[in-house]
């Protein structure tokens, strides 16, 4: 089955990213934004899993829509 997200917030002006999302189900949050695929970037990252990735988004995103519970 789908995931349910709704939209938190986004500091983008055009509807592009980096957007906050929630699964409504199970309140993770989940983040769009550009992914960092830099190999000398990556390499620094500890403990990555398979299917773990990374994406940059502005620290205000977060200040400002992040779940405060």
């Amino acid at each position: 089955m789908a995931r349910r997200v709704r939209m938190i917030g986004t500091t983008s002006d055009e509807g592009k990213c980096p957007t906050l999302y929630e699964d409504v189900d199970s309140k993770e949050i989940i983040v769009q934004g550009y992914t960092v695929s830099d190999p000398q970037d990556i390499e620094q990252f500890k403990d990555v899993l398979p299917g773990e990735s990374f994406v940059v988004i502005p620290r205000e995103l977060l200040t400002r829509f992040a779940p405060k519970e």
